[in-house]
């Protein structure tokens, strides 16, 4: 790699699979399956496939409330795609998820099984499915359904952008690193204005837009993502911060966080879930 910070791009862009960073040996500008890898499957009509990232998380969350709500058919098993190793190019999985992207969803409950894929998406499909978590009223079910999309089209510029960039890029510039951040502070801003004036992003009932936001923004101002917490000044952003620390606090969100969860101390994992009493 060339010491200038300066790159004109070449006539024709060629893959040069060599040129680092913290996902170069996973990353391709090609799809589909990379070896054949039948996927296992439990005894419970939803089988996810899934990592503890911050998108996984936001559907593991999800079956773990409707759980908490009694709801005894979000009952699912989880087994953990180990993204590093490239096991969301197996055969199996690309059956489910073509884009190769955690999680995946299978609902077995009708024949042929419906695959669903993007974590927004299943979280949505789970809420119509056990009509839970989701407003009814118009106009609220309107603002949930805004907020969801907001967090699916702004979460890449925390993740792919400003996470790459600030913590897994192999040489640090300062124009990335600028136009990311400038752009996360900006979307926390938006959210801290909007969390001045409601409890939860659509108002004061708990929903799926919380769900999918929580894992990337209030895992970001709680100090878990990219060691950044100090850099953005998430101690600023104090209505994301009571939010976030409200629902950190919920039973199933504790759980949820520790499903597919394959690092850190062993009583924050549950590599494999398969009923309540993979959690004791």
């Amino acid at each position: 790699m060339s010491d200038s910070n300066s790159y004109t791009p070449p006539t024709v862009w060629k893959w040069d699979n060599q040129s680092g960073g913290k996902f170069s040996n996973i990353n391709r500008p090609i799809s589909g399956a990379t070896h054949e890898k039948v996927l296992p499957v439990g005894k419970h009509d939803l089988q996810l496939h899934s990592l503890a990232t911050p998108n996984g998380v936001k559907v593991t969350v999800m079956l773990e409330e409707l759980l908490e709500l009694g709801i005894s058919g979000a009952e699912y098993d989880a087994y953990t795609i180990n993204i590093s190793e490239g096991e969301q190019f197996g055969s199996g999985f690309v059956d489910i998820n073509p884009n190769s992207k955690i999680p995946a969803l299978q609902d077995r409950s009708v024949n042929p099984p419906i695959r669903i894929f993007e974590s927004a998406a299943i979280v949505l499909y789970l809420a119509e499915k056990f009509d839970a978590l989701y407003p009814k009223d118009a106009a609220t079910r309107a603002a949930c359904q805004s907020w969801l999309m907001w967090q699916q089209g702004s979460a890449p510029f925390l993740g792919g952008g400003f996470g790459h960039f600030y913590a897994y890029a192999p040489e640090k510039y300062q124009y990335p690193i600028d136009r990311y951040t400038m752009e996360v502070k900006r979307q926390l801003d938006v959210l801290d204005k909007h969390l001045s004036q409601n409890t939860y992003l659509c108002g004061d009932d708990y929903s799926i837009a919380d769900i999918a936001t929580f894992p990337w923004y209030g895992a970001l101002v709680q100090g878990h993502l990219y060691e950044a917490a100090e850099f953005l000044d998430v101690a600023s952003y104090t209505n994301v911060l009571r939010w976030a620390n409200q629902i950190a606090e919920r039973p199933a969100v504790k759980r949820g966080r520790r499903v597919n969860r394959a690092w850190g101390p062993e009583e924050e994992r549950v590599v494999e879930r398969h009923s309540a009493a993979d959690f004791k």
